[in-house]
């Protein structure tokens, strides 16, 4: 072989290296994150909350989710898995969740979210909340969801507490479970009783709400005999705004009884009030009592003026006096009488400063008084009197 053949099989074998591809590289699987999923226990119901995934495992975004489930068994084993969870109990919810067309036309963590593809279709926009609610029947007590080898968690210190524990997780466009969110656990224990009526009496500073204590028997007309009822009762309360089923206590409330600042005059408040009780360091809330509402009308008049004083000038008494420190107030009405004559209004509308200049005739005695105003109307007594004769 001559020097030139040698010389171009040498070149076609180094471009030929050049050119080879390596093996190729798996696709991409976007994983859905764990929903978030909360549990709260309220009579014979279970209040289920859930927050879809926005994101994928990796950062990126859309989540590839097509719908959020939950599962729910009893009585949890250690050795159960996730898995087991969502194999062996019962799936109490399946909540739809927008998708993207394309999982992998996702935005990168780095990239900006314009950069993906948006999630379409019907159901919860990615990230948003919903609610489920499970109620506590004859058929949940008796349902027995074991692990394989039927072993069981007894909770409570003197007798079996049973607990029903939830798990959500997010499905992706084939079906596959993405990561599974924190379990949560409620007991299947008897509520407290309901709370008895409210009463409400509120000032110009704050509302007060109050109720009488609840019975400490728990109430077993709410659910089935075979619920276990709680073992040392120490009822304490949850006071709720109906309006925005928003709690108005950080913590319960030991005593029935609670002051809400929240004053705006015209405004309606409705309460209702929940026991609750701690199982297996776990609350439980009773059914709700009837709503209570008030609507809030400002009848309490400011404080009188204090300190006034006047001071003569040529032809004319200037006052002066300690200014009011309601937050509604509206303003002073001066009153004014000639010697021993009755005090008589002399301005029509409420002034806004703590002085007021009055132009009288030399020579004359003259008395004074001013009463606080504020904006619904309510007058407060006469402040203390005062006379002076101009120069």
């Amino acid at each position: 072989m001559s020097a030139c053949s040698a010389c171009s099989a040498v070149i076609v074998a180094v471009t030929a290296a050049c050119g080879q591809k390596g093996p190729p590289l798996p696709p991409i699987i976007r994983t859905p994150l764990a929903p978030v999923i909360t549990a709260d226990r309220r009579g014979s119901d279970i209040e289920l909350a859930l927050t879809a995934p926005a994101a994928n495992v990796d950062g990126s975004r859309p989540a590839n989710v097509t719908r959020v489930d939950i599962y729910a068994v009893n009585g949890l084993s250690p050795k159960t898995t996730d898995l087991d969870v969502m194999k062996y109990g019962t799936r109490v919810a399946s909540v739809r969740v927008k998708a993207p067309k394309d999982p992998n036309a996702a935005a990168e963590q780095d990239e900006p979210a314009e950069n993906a593809e948006p999630a379409v279709g019907e159901g919860l926009d990615q990230g948003a909340k919903s609610a489920v609610t499970e109620a506590i029947t004859p058929s949940l007590l008796e349902s027995d969801d074991r692990h394989e080898d039927n072993s069981r968690v007894l909770l409570g210190p003197l007798a079996v507490t049973e607990l029903r524990t939830y798990v959500g997780v997010g499905i992706d466009r084939r079906g596959r479970p993405g990561q599974f969110s924190k379990r949560i656990s409620v007991p299947l224990a008897l509520p407290p009783a309901t709370p008895p009526p409210i009463a409400i009496a509120y000032d110009e500073k704050k509302i007060t709400v109050t109720w009488k204590a609840a019975q400490e028997t728990p109430d077993e007309t709410v659910l089935p005999s075979r619920a276990v009822g709680p073992l040392f009762p120490d009822v304490k309360y949850n006071l709720y705004d109906t309006e925005t089923a928003q709690r108005l206590n950080d913590k319960p409330l030991a005593e029935p009884a609670f002051e809400d600042t929240r004053m705006d005059w015209g405004t309606d408040r409705c309460y209702v009030v929940r026991a609750v009780e701690i199982v297996a360091g776990l609350p439980i809330e009773s059914d709700a009592n009837e709503p209570a509402c008030e609507t809030l009308e400002d009848m309490f008049p400011p404080r009188a003026p204090k300190g006034l004083n006047a001071v003569a000038a040529e032809g004319a008494i200037n006052l002066i006096w300690d200014a009011n420190t309601e937050p509604d107030l509206a303003g002073y009405y001066v009153w004014r009488a000639i010697g021993d004559q009755e005090l008589q209004r002399i301005t029509a509308k409420p002034i806004t400063d703590a002085a007021f200049f009055d132009g009288v005739r030399s020579g004359l005695q003259f008395t004074y008084a001013v009463q606080a105003v504020d904006k619904a109307g309510n007058v407060s007594p006469l402040s203390g009197r005062v006379q002076e004769t101009a120069r």
